[in-house]
């Protein structure tokens, strides 16, 4: 599904050029469950804002499904993002909007129609398991419930890929673990799941495969990994 070949980021201004990530080669498969780690600025975020086409590289390749997203136009942009559902450390819940609102709202900016909203967003409020929680507003709810908001927004679209940067950064041991483990079940569902994370727990506890970056560089992946920075 993804594929990155001998991949550079230098991000120029200010004294001096930083280099993100060199000469970063990897591929994930279909239906994989893989962590990012390493330390802040290892250049995790770079990779992931790279598979949604934030980022460009600076020199390599990265592949979505075969097309070099790096050349993707952009009239074309949307429809790869599309294929991606994000989820973000701070929610980015819409504070006047409920929760379903909330989650509607991704279908009604891309223009699905009142009778697929109504269709589709139980549905996925039901498999973050926020049913009950439909009418309340970010608010009134957790912290580790607002993060699963966020899920179901990303969700909602049906995306072949989960992106989770830092998913778990604010919320507390056990909400995280129920974070995580949302993400374990969208995974079983048959959604790629490619989560970057500072919790060494969190990694531990799912043991699947771990990719672990260091100063832009790649340094260790294993299949079945534990965090070892």
């Amino acid at each position: 599904m993804i594929e990155f070949k001998s991949v550079k980021k230098i991000y120029t201004g200010g004294i001096m050029n930083t280099c993100a990530l060199d000469d970063v080669s990897f591929s994930i498969d279909e239906k994989e469950f893989v962590s990012f780690v390493g330390h802040s600025g290892a250049g995790k975020s770079t990779i992931l804002k790279m598979i949604y086409a934030e980022e460009k590289p600076s020199s390599g390749e990265v592949l979505f499904n075969g097309e070099d997203i790096t050349h993707i136009k952009p009239k074309g942009m949307p429809l790869h993002r599309r294929r991606i559902g994000t989820v973000f450390q701070d929610y980015k819940l819409l504070q006047k909007k409920t929760v379903f609102e909330n989650v509607a709202f991704a279908l009604e900016v891309s223009g699905y129609p009142n009778s697929e909203i109504r269709k589709s967003v139980p549905q996925i409020l039901e498999i973050v398991g926020l049913s009950n929680k439909a009418e309340n507003y970010p608010h009134e709810i957790s912290g580790g419930e607002k993060q699963r908001v966020a899920i179901a927004r990303a969700l909602v679209h049906r995306p072949a890929l989960i992106i989770a940067d830092e998913p778990t950064g604010n919320l507390d041991p056990i909400s995280a673990w129920g974070i995580i483990q949302l993400l374990m079940k969208i995974n079983k569902l048959g959604t790629t799941v490619v989560l970057a994370t500072h919790d060494k727990e969190v990694v531990n506890n799912i043991k699947r495969r771990v990719i672990t970056l260091d100063q832009g560089r790649i340094i260790r992946d294993h299949s079945k990994g534990r965090y070892a920075i």
